[in-house]
């Protein structure tokens, strides 16, 4: 990777951004913007009461969003390296699994008022797992909010990114199957991705790579 650079992780809740990012961060002398989901309010409930509790949640991630990127825009992303664990244009995937009619009329209005012009990144890694390793990834990182996730949602949302990553085309593209490799474990796993992750070129590539095993 060359120097000055922004990397983005994406993926479904579970599947390993946070752990990779500090990996890279460390790996790229990199600085680490991360969102803390565990500091919306409205997460739990939105859980246990996902009709009730929708708009909130996604209204609360939206603006925090906003904040951090208006913040990125701003700073030091020309001096220095930048790892972020989310990319702020596919927040509509929630808004569109879980508002309502006029809930999403009324975050499309807002999106339009937030609207501006946020650096683009020079990569974006998308991370894909099945629903199955997903859910035990959840199961393994224990977090209480996240207990009451069922198996519909997670799927909803699993193929919800894999469509939108499918048809992206904004940035390089790495999209890597994570489902037999551990990056937080297995220092040959994260040297391999590295070895992508410096060899990108334009456009979209796949890392499909064989788990090592010890």
């Amino acid at each position: 990777m060359e120097a000055n650079r922004y990397i983005i992780i994406e993926g479904v809740l579970g599947v390993g951004k946070s752990s990779l990012g500090e990996s890279l961060a460390k790996e790229f002398n990199a600085r680490l913007v991360m969102e803390a989901a565990e500091d919306n309010p409205f997460l739990s409930k939105f859980y246990q009461d996902m009709k009730g509790y929708a708009f909130q949640t996604q209204i609360f991630f939206l603006l925090n969003r906003y904040r951090q990127q208006h913040e990125l825009a701003q700073g030091d992303l020309f001096k220095r390296n930048i790892i972020c664990d989310y990319l702020f244009t596919k927040d509509r995937i929630f808004a569109y699994l879980t508002l309502d009619e006029n809930e999403l009329n009324l975050y499309e209005r807002l999106c339009g008022l937030l609207h501006e012009h946020f650096l683009k990144p020079d990569l974006v890694i998308y991370l894909q797992a099945s629903t199955e390793v997903l859910l035990q990834r959840l199961a393994l990182r224990g977090r209480h909010f996240e207990k009451n996730i069922g198996r519909e949602y997670l799927e909803r949302v699993n193929q919800a990114y894999n469509h939108y990553f499918f048809h992206y085309q904004e940035t390089p593209l790495l999209v890597v199957n994570t489902n037999d490799i551990d990056f937080v474990n297995s220092k040959q796993d994260l040297d391999d991705l590295v070895k992508q992750i410096r060899a990108m070129g334009k456009g979209t590539q796949y890392y499909n790579p064989v788990g090592y095993q010890e």
